[in-house]
Formats: C-alpha cells, sequence, structure tokens
C-alpha cells in the first residue's frame, strides 16, 4: 500500500452554462492595490496575462490554464491546467480558490461538489466564485500514469509489511519498477510536479482570475500547496484557510511517524465506540478489539479472502484490507460500515473491506480507476523529501514505529520505500516557513485526526508569523464541513468578514 492519502473527507471530495468573461475585480482582502500582475517575472509575462475563456461544464464553469512545464525555463514546454468554478450565488466578493488535499486529488471535482451544498456552506457560496484546478500530474491537467488498471491493482495490493529478507526485496522491487513505469511513461514531467510548481500555478491562477491576492481553502495535503504559496507570495495572502495541516518542515519519516501515531489513535476511538455499541464483532474491550484487527490482518497476509464483483481482484490481501480500514478512519460516519465489513469478513466474505478500499483509492468495483490520485501521489511525494533507499532503515523504523503505533507503524514504514526507490532526485526539503508579512492565515486542527495529527497544525499556526489555530475536539479528518457548526461559523466569519478567532478557541 502507497503512503496514506491525506484527502478531505465528508465535503463533497469523497474522499471526491453559458461563458461569462472573468471578473477583474480585485480581491475583497484588501491591503493591496497592486494589480494581479504587478511585480511578476518578465519571462511569465505571457503566463500571467492570461485571460481565461469559460465554457459550460455542468454545474459549472470550465477553462484552461497555461503554465511552463519548468519554472527555470518558462520558454520551453507548456501544459494545460483545467480549472472551474461554481459562480457566487449572490453578491460577488471575489474568488476562493479550494482545495481538497491528496496529493492528488481532484480540485476540479471538489469544486463542482459546491453547486450541491458541500465544500462551503451557503453564505460563504454566496459572496465567493469556488474555483477549482486540478493541479500539474493530477487527472485532467496532464495526469501523471505509470501502470494500467491491472497492473495498478497488483501493485496496491501486494504486501505492506514484509516479514523476510526475501519479502523485503520483493517489496523494493515492486517500487523501483512502478517508478522505472512513472519515469518511461511520464519524461520530464515526472521532474516537474512538486508542491513548490504547483504553488507556483496557483499564483499564475490568482492572476487569470484577475485577483490581486488569492483567498484560499486547502485541506491536508492542499495545506502544504497553501503554506508553500503563502512562503513564495506573503503579500498576495488573501483570506487563507489552512485545515488539517500537513507541514512543510518535517521529513518523509517524521510524516510516515505521525499518521502511524495518527491512524492508531483514530483506530483506537473507532474501537472504543465499536465495544460501546455492543455486540462489537471485535471483541468486548479496547485492548481486545486492536489485538482482533492485527491478528486479522496477519491472517489475510497469510491467507487472502475471497471477493466477487471486483474486476481482476478476486482476492481481498492484506494491502487491500489496510486501504478499507484506512477509508474508514476519515469520516466517523464510516465507522458503521467499518464494523459491517469487520463482520463480514470474519464470516469468510471480502467483499465489504474491499469496497471500502475501493473508496480509498478512487477504484470502481468494475476495476477502472476515477482518478490517478495512488500513481500521482507517489511522485509529488517523492520529489517534495527525499528517502533513504537501504531496507535496514526502513527495517528498523518498522520496528520503531511500531512500539508507538503497533497496527500501522510497520506498514507506514515501509511505505516510504517508494522514494527510497524513486528514479528522480527529490527537488524539495523539510523546510520552514513563516510567511513573514502575509495577511491573517487561519489554522484548523482535529484532535483525533487519522491522517494530519493535530500537532502538526498547531505546529505550523506557531511557525506562522501571522498563523491562528482553531481547534475541532473530534474524530475524522480536517474540521471544516465536518459537522461541527463552532468551527463552520468560525470559518465563514473569517472568510467572509475577516474576523479573526479568538486565541485558543476550540470546538
Amino acid at each position: 500500500m502507497a503512503a496514506a492519502t491525506g484527502c478531505s473527507s465528508g465535503s463533497g471530495s469523497n474522499h471526491e452554462t453559458s461563458a461569462v468573461a472573468p471578473s477583474t475585480g480585485s480581491s475583497v482582502s484588501g491591503g493591496s492595490s497592486a494589480s494581479p500582475t504587478a511585480g511578476t517575472p518578465a519571462a511569465l509575462a505571457r503566463f500571467y496575462d492570461q485571460k481565461l475563456d469559460w465554457s459550460s461544464c455542468g454545474p459549472a464553469k470550465c477553462a484552461t490554464l497555461t503554465v511552463p512545464v519548468d519554472y527555470a525555463d518558462p520558454g520551453g514546454a507548456t501544459i494545460k491546467l483545467v480549472i472551474d468554478k461554481v459562480p457566487a450565488t449572490g453578491h460577488r466578493k471575489g474568488s476562493l480558490v479550494v482545495n481538497p488535499g491528496g496529493p492528488g486529488g481532484s480540485g476540479v471535482d471538489y469544486a463542482a461538489a459546491a453547486s450541491e451544498g458541500y465544500v462551503v456552506r451557503k453564505d460563504v457560496h454566496s459572496s465567493y466564485d469556488i474555483v477549482g484546478f486540478d493541479p500539474r500530474g493530477v487527472q485532467r491537467s496532464a495526469p501523471i500514469t505509470c501502470y494500467d488498471d491491472a497492473q495498478l491493482d497488483t501493485y496496491l495490493g501486494a504486501d505492506p509489511t514484509p516479514d523476510t529478507p526475501a519479502e523485503e526485496q520483493q517489496v523494493a522491487a515492486e517500487n523501483k519498477a512502478f517508478g522505472k513505469a512513472c519515469l518511461a511513461k511520464n519524461g520530464n514531467l515526472l521532474r516537474h510536479v512538486s508542491t513548490v510548481e504547483v504553488a507556483r500555478d496557483m499564483d499564475i491562477l490568482r492572476a487569470a482570475l484577475g485577483e490581486d491576492k488569492l483567498n484560499y481553502l486547502g485541506k491536508s495535503y492542499g495545506t502544504l500547496i497553501g503554506s508553500t504559496y503563502a512562503g513564495l507570495f506573503p503579500q498576495r495572502v488573501g483570506r487563507f484557510v489552512l485545515d488539517g495541516v500537513v507541514p512543510p518542515d518535517i521529513t518523509a519519516e517524521q510524516e510516515n511517524l505521525g499518521q502511524a501515531k495518527g491512524f492508531e489513535q483514530a483506530t483506537r476511538a473507532y474501537v472504543r465506540d465499536c465495544v460501546a455499541q455492543g455486540s462489537c464483532p471485535l471483541g468486548s474491550s479496547l485492548d481486545a478489539g486492536m489485538t482482533r484487527i492485527r491478528s486479522f490482518l496477519k491472517a489475510v497476509d497469510a491467507k487472502p479472502l475471497p471477493v466477487t464483483g471486483q474486476g481482476d481482484v478476486k482476492e481481498l490481501t492484506e494491502g487491500w484490507a489496510t486501504m478499507g480500514i484506512a477509508e474508514a478512519m476519515y469520516d466517523k460516519s464510516s465507522w458503521p460500515v467499518l464494523t459491517d465489513a469487520f463482520q463480514a469478513a470474519f464470516n469468510g466474505s471480502g467483499n465489504k473491506l474491499m469496497a471500502l478500499a475501493d473508496q480509498y483509492a478512487s477504484r470502481n468495483s468494475n476495476g477502472t480507476y476515477s482518478g490517478n490520485i495512488m500513481q500521482v501521489i507517489n511522485a509529488v511525494n517523492c520529489l517534495d523529501r527525499s528517502s533513504p533507499s537501504s531496507l535496514a532503515t526502513y527495517r528498523q523504523e518498522a520496528a520503531a514505529f511500531s512500539k508507538v503505533a503497533p497496527t500501522w507503524g510497520p506498514m507506514l514504514a515501509w511505505g516510504g520505500l517508494v522514494c527510497g526507490e524513486w528514479p528522480v532526485k527529490a527537488t524539495g526539503k523539510p523546510e520552514k516557513i513563516t510567511a513573514a508579512g502575509s495577511g491573517p492565515i487561519l489554522v484548523v486542527g482535529t484532535t483525533r485526526d487519522p491522517a494530519t495529527p493535530y500537532e502538526w497544525s498547531v505546529q505550523l499556526a506557531n511557525e506562522l508569523a501571522n498563523g491562528h489555530l482553531i481547534t475541532r475536539d473530534g474524530d475524522g479528518h480536517t474540521g471544516y464541513m465536518m459537522g461541527s457548526t463552532c468551527i463552520d461559523n468560525a470559518v465563514d466569519d473569517y472568510i467572509l468578514n475577516g474576523v479573526v478567532p479568538p486565541k485558543g478557541k476550540t470546538c
């Protein structure tokens, strides 16, 4: 299994009309009278001067944005990014760009969900065009694909926790083959899908939207895009909400360990709830339930369960089972579904757990994939942060991680090996971002978030020169539009009126 993805949940991401000229009005954010293109490098002028040609695409309006593949060579190759907007329903104040995370989540699909009442609440949608884009390498924007559907099924279903030297060598070989396929099929683009480049694309998008400042809602990995943007363009920061933080200054090992702890904590919360409901198939206590999950995964590793109606996938392996359990940790409303899936699995059927794994991987039950998140996630992560190739290192990490996260530690430790075997050298490195000179940046953290542990939100809020933390005491991934009226009101008041919540606000 790949390292855990970080798409937001519960906001229309599932995780996911007549032409109108773009507005050239300034953002509501204030504080600058600069034009949208002021201060941009002359070599990038042709990109910053673009006019968007909107056309109808279902509930939204769509356009394309041309950006350079390599910002160091702006006269070279270009790619087109697909963008969309769901227009403001009332008196328009400006554009709000949104991203659901990943890396690899579709911002186009995410923004389109605003038409159905997801992503943001009604008052925000009344005042803002909700704008999404598929980042470079994602889905509609020069998508990174390495394997066909059947090959990807095999790769994702592979053993995520090697137990012997032979299995370790097998995992290394599988990851090396995947990386080689990515390089063979995508060439130079594979070297240019870093978060820094996505953030630079987003500034061109800001200018094309006619906005002096960028108003932005980023969730999960979308917070890394946002904080990176704020570090590069602090004076262009408008109303910024970073929800469920991936910190810019942690190593790959720290990220994997943090997620291992986060998923362990979330799984314990799930089991505790399952036991409290009564008749929990995992047992009658928290410890018994956690032990049962681990023994189940070991059993499935040794002898996969049969599944039907899943295309080429005929067995629920440990890799698929782990994904299915992970999917349910993103949103508490999925906990009863997971309990049913465990019951079915204990009765010999892997179908329900596989259905959850499908959701995690953006996979359809017929074996096709609705997005490329499970391929591009590695391309982005491996450019952003380097990882060692030594198998001994991962063996040691797996042992260390398992002491604090016995259920999730080994899988997330070994998940880093894909970057250790990646054929392209990392261009990024962990770096603290303060975004000095920016306006207020609202950071939202959830106390039992599995994929982006609460401590990460605290960390970024403290490091930002103008960061302001708001806390949701709860379960699931991200905080806004996750059922807390208190959080939603605070975020809306900030986006609409610029009101920063009081220090230490907890919901």
